[in-house]
């Protein structure tokens, strides 16, 4: 493996001389920094990972090796540091070593000395790297550190959960399929009072009708043919702890009744028992469509949605998340080749690129289940475009639906969206972008989940459209005429 290693020192002739020492005896990639300062512009910058090792020398005029450790030690704290220093620097060199450096040696030490020292620092390094990786692919509780990610929409969602794990009110996650709504559930649920206790997790769109109610109140033996024994139901499972349930708006009628009784007396009635159960849960549920617009065409009931809606925390769709894609493409990459043991570095520039044009219509759940299939046939040492060719057959077919639709005739029309003026100009993008709203939001009957998912935008830029183009006021004027 070919190490990158960064040589610090303001005196060029002796850089030049160990780094002749590493290319002749190690053959590992060097560079060189001529000062403090430019060492740590390089190590605090956005591409620092890219060194395996820092060598840097105690006495410089700048900035000396001190400082410059505790400059880029917050910004890389497993980033092997060897220092260089004179004989009589022995203090420095213990004051060095407290401040994070890894190892030291004497400037005028064997070639022999300084390759031990860079080959034990490294391998501290890769064996420190496996450890992290397999620690965090291993474990099992969820917490709020554990969501990937730095975007605003994040944060907002984070806020709001810290906010609300403490209470015992039901939250309302919403969100597109995939978007991580269980895990931000389990992440409130281990940071409650609860965390002890049961995490019971349910797909209600999973379940056959005919079985929801006995899954999740349970039943009594012979109370239904097939009823061989008893059984408690999910909401008795997670006594004492949560229920999340997901898709809760594809619950039959019949079972919206019933869920509303549990969270007002706190009781469940099992199929074919003579008397109710006490149960006392936590209640968090999930949703990819607009409960609102449910309510309205008479699927969710009104009293039901208020109940379920006390707190409700949007989770971000991937598209949303401005920046936090290459974290979480760094962060799956570094789970799935140490549960897979694989020798992998990392991605290739073109491949995170492609990865970037990419609009994730699945969001984390297609990420994180592209990366597994990537990390599992990839055979190099670095991810590259040849291991997503999902990815690369999905944005040629993006791209072609996006030639169709802006695809000029004869006429300057395109695909029936009209470009220019009467006069012959062609419009603002504004004016476009307001038609193709609202002609999505006549196509899918103002449904906003569905026009914001079809036009390749989260629901809250949908929103903030909505409000920019003033056709929230239009809709309501039109629903009240």
């Amino acid at each position: 493996m070919t190490y990158k290693i960064l040589l610090v020192d303001d005196d060029t002739t002796q850089a030049a001389v160990i780094e002749r020492i590493i290319n002749d005896n190690l053959r590992y990639e060097t560079k060189i920094a001529a000062s403090g300062k430019e060492a740590v512009e390089i190590l605090t910058a956005k591409d620092s990972n890219k060194f395996d090792l820092v060598l840097l020398d105690l006495s410089m005029p700048d900035i000396d090796g001190i400082a410059v450790l505790k400059a880029i030690k917050p910004a890389n704290p497993s980033l092997p540091v060897i220092v260089r220093t004179g004989y009589d620097d022995v203090d420095m060199a213990v004051e060095a070593m407290r401040a994070g450096a890894t190892d030291f040696v004497k400037k005028f030490d064997t070639p022999d000395r300084l390759r031990k020292s860079i080959e034990n620092s490294l391998r501290l390094h890769v064996l420190h790297d496996e450890m992290s990786m397999l620690k965090r692919a291993k474990k099992t509780g969820t917490s709020f550190d554990d969501i990937v990610g730095n975007s605003a929409p994040v944060k907002e969602m984070l806020a709001l959960g810290k906010k609300v794990a403490t209470s015992n009110i039901p939250v309302l996650l919403e969100g597109e399929s995939g978007c991580g709504k269980e895990f931000m559930a389990r992440a409130i649920h281990d940071a409650s009072n609860r965390r002890e206790k049961p995490f019971i997790a349910v797909n209600c769109g999973a379940i056959p009708e005919n079985l929801v109610e006995s899954i999740l109140f349970g039943h009594e033996k012979g109370s239904f043919t097939g009823a061989v024994y008893k059984t408690f139901g999910k909401f008795r499972e997670a006594d004492g702890g949560t229920i999340f349930l997901d898709e809760v708006g594809e619950l039959p009628a019949d079972i919206q009744v019933k869920l509303l009784r549990v969270l007002q007396d706190g009781e469940i009635d099992p199929v074919g028992s003579t008397r109710p159960v006490k149960v006392d849960v936590r209640l968090i549920s999930a949703t990819n469509r607009t409960l609102t617009d449910e309510v309205k065409n008479n699927n969710f009931r009104e009293d039901l949605f208020y109940r379920l809606n006390v707190f409700p925390v949007y989770v971000p769709s991937l598209r949303d998340r401005n920046g936090d894609l290459s974290a979480l493409i760094k962060y799956f990459i570094e789970s799935f080749v140490a549960a897979e043991g694989k020798n992998i570095k990392g991605i290739s520039p073109d491949a995170e690129d492609m990865l970037q044009s990419y609009s994730w219509p699945g969001n984390i759940r297609q990420l994180k289940n592209t990366i597994f299939r990537a990390v599992v046939l990839c055979e190099g040492s670095v991810l590259n475009k040849e291991d997503f060719p999902q990815i690369e057959g999905a944005i040629q077919e993006e791209n072609s639906s996006i030639n169709h639709y802006l695809n000029p005739g004869d006429d300057g029309n395109f695909s029936g969206l009209l470009m220019h003026e009467n006069g012959g100009d062609f419009r603002t993008l504004n004016d476009i972008e307001k038609d193709v709203i609202m002609s999505a939001l006549d196509y899918y009957k103002g449904h906003m989940s569905e026009v914001a998912r079809k036009l390749g935008i989260g629901r809250s830029t949908l929103y903030r459209k909505l409000d920019e183009f003033n056709l929230l006021n239009e809709q309501k004027n039109d629903e009240q005429q």
